[in-house]
């Protein structure tokens, strides 16, 4: 089972996050996120969570394969150091958690894949990232990351 990610901001602050999970050479699922004002790489993170959160509910799959363009983002997921992202990824990491105890053959790996090597299968969901132009329907807050960016970026321009 493969999880390709990708999670992109726009100019406009408008996120959107793309997971497609693939099973027998096919897609099996299409997950997509659009929220607002947060970082690249928390785009980045919440689609490798909405990627992982399906799969590694099924009892059935024991090796899972997250193909991203972001190593960092990969490894927030299962930081154990204090950092802004935390509260994002706890409950995917008690998941995650489970996962792995719940069978000794359970895996998940990790690849890298960055956008420019043009892989198909990455190449579909980095297009459909780039492609999205829906804004969400219910804006939320400003993420801390994206709060600390802004005023580094207001800061320099002034």
């Amino acid at each position: 089972m493969a999880v390709i990610t990708d999670g992109s901001v726009k100019k406009s602050h408008v996120t959107t996050a793309v997971a497609y999970i693939w099973s027998d050479n096919s897609v099996i699922k299409q997950l997509q996120i659009q929220a607002v004002n947060v970082t690249t790489i928390e785009a980045k993170l919440i689609a490798i969570c909405i990627g992982l959160i399906p799969t590694i509910e099924n009892d059935n799959i024991h090796n899972i394969i997250v193909i991203t363009n972001s190593i960092s983002a990969a490894s927030k997921v299962l930081e154990s150091k204090v950092n802004p992202l935390q509260n994002m990824v706890i409950s995917v990491a008690s998941a995650i958690k489970a996962y792995l105890f719940r069978d000794s053959r359970n895996r998940i790996h990790i690849w890298y894949c960055p956008s420019k090597a043009k892989w198909p299968r990455h190449q579909l969901v980095d297009n459909q990232v780039k492609a999205s132009t829906n804004a969400p329907e219910f804006p939320c807050k400003n993420s801390h990351l994206f709060s600390q960016k802004k005023e580094c970026d207001d800061i320099l321009h002034e």
